[in-house]
Order: structure tokens, then sequence, then C-alpha cells
């Protein structure tokens, strides 16, 4: 099943308006989009759910709302484990919050459903001046983008109960042929079941040049693909 829709971000039935300070992730269309994968490709009633580098806790709300057996969110920003809480207590969902990194996640598990909007924003080398609007922490992922995904996939298999399902959303310059393949050899049934076209946010207009010096980027291209990865354990 695949879902391919173009624009601006629309909200998802199940996000709500949350609030969410400077110093964490707005919910976008990164968000937005595994909200709706989420709902179409593996509905969270009755299941147990880890949100993987939570932030606002948007997608977390998301799971309980739709209810979940029990949802714990996982972020390694106490400022992102404040807000999620709050948020948490101002929606009335029950959702465990954990300051953390996501590897955490795996001695709690394993878990049906697994969601995760990670960083994967490919990042310039620190003598770069090139600006990050936003918390560098919910963006930044190395060179290549795959600072958190590589060892996520690679962890897919512990996180997950036997059929259990990972959702992970990700863009086009961190390789997303790369996660579905990795995946599928850690043992996974692995596909694209949702992408979207936006075009770039703040942070990749910021490192626009960088990126077509390093052949990471088609000179002139300022529109991504946003993709959603679903993985499902035998």
């Amino acid at each position: 099943m695949t879902v391919i829709a173009d624009g601006p971000a629309t909200p998802a039935a199940t996000a709500r308006s949350l609030d969410v300070g400077l110093d964490v992730y707005q919910p976008q269309e990164d968000s937005y989009l595994l909200i709706e994968a989420m709902a179409a490709v593996a509905p969270a009633e009755g299941m147990t759910v880890a949100d993987l580098c939570t932030g606002s806790g948007v997608i977390a709300l998301a799971a309980a709302s739709a209810g979940a057996y029990s949802v714990s969110a996982f972020d390694r920003s106490p400022a992102a484990v404040e807000c999620a809480r709050l948020n948490a207590l101002e929606a009335g969902v029950d959702i465990d919050v954990f300051e953390g990194a996501w590897t955490h996640a795996i001695s709690t598990g394993p878990y049906d459903l697994v969601v995760c909007n990670p960083p994967y924003v490919p990042e310039p080398p620190q003598t770069c001046p090139v600006a990050t609007p936003g918390p560098a922490l919910a963006v930044n992922a190395g060179r290549d983008g795959r600072q958190v995904l590589d060892p996520l996939c690679a962890a897919a298999p512990a996180l997950l109960r036997r059929h259990g399902t990972l959702l992970i959303v990700q863009s086009e310059l961190a390789d997303i042929s790369r996660t579905v393949n990795t995946l599928t050899a850690n043992g996974l049934r692995s596909s694209v079941v949702a992408q979207k076209r936006v075009p770039f946010g703040p942070v990749l207009r910021s490192r626009a040049g960088w990126l077509e010096e390093t052949g990471l980027l088609p000179v002139g291209k300022r529109v991504e693909t946003l993709a959603v990865i679903a993985a499902v354990k035998p």
C-alpha cells in the first residue's frame, strides 16, 4: 500500500494544537505524514506503542487517542520531555515519557508498534557557517543524515514483538532505499508505505549550497520527498 501526496502539510485528524516551545521540534509535514501512515497501515488501537524521538509528543498523542493499550515516548531533550508530558496532560491521555536516548526502548520493549520521526537532515562540518533554525538535536544527523537511522535499523528486530511494525519517516536526502534494504537485510518485511513531496523548510534552505557542493542535492532543487517506511517482524 502506497499513499502519495504533494503540497503543504495538512494536520492529521488525530493531531491537535500543541504547546511547543522554541527548543522543541514543531510538528511539520513529516510528523503528519507519519500519523496518517500509522492510521492507514498500523492502527494503534489495542497496541503497545513506543514513540522514539518524540519531540512535542504529537505522534504519541495520536497513538494514545487512537486507543493504544499503552504508549511509551522517548527523547533525550529535557525540553522535549517536559513538552510531551504537558501536552499529554492537557490532552487527557496516558503516556509514559522517558528522558534518554531512543535505545532505552530496547530494554522496555518489545512493542507491537514502534514509530519514529528521527533526526535525518545531513549536517555540515562545524566549521561550515550554516544556520540551524530550531532545535539542533531534532534535525542534525551527521554528514549523510543516517546517524540515527542506521542504528535504528539495526535495533529494529529487538524493538518489535512477533508481527510487530516499525514506522519510520525520513527524507530522500538520507537515502530511503538504504533504510528499506537494511531493514530487509535484518529479517523484516519492509517497504515504503507513504510519500509526500514538500518544499524545503528553513533548515534545508540554509544548507542547500553545502548539499549541492557535496553532491547530496542536485543543483537548483528545492523540493524533497518525505517517505514513511514500514517494517514488519515475521
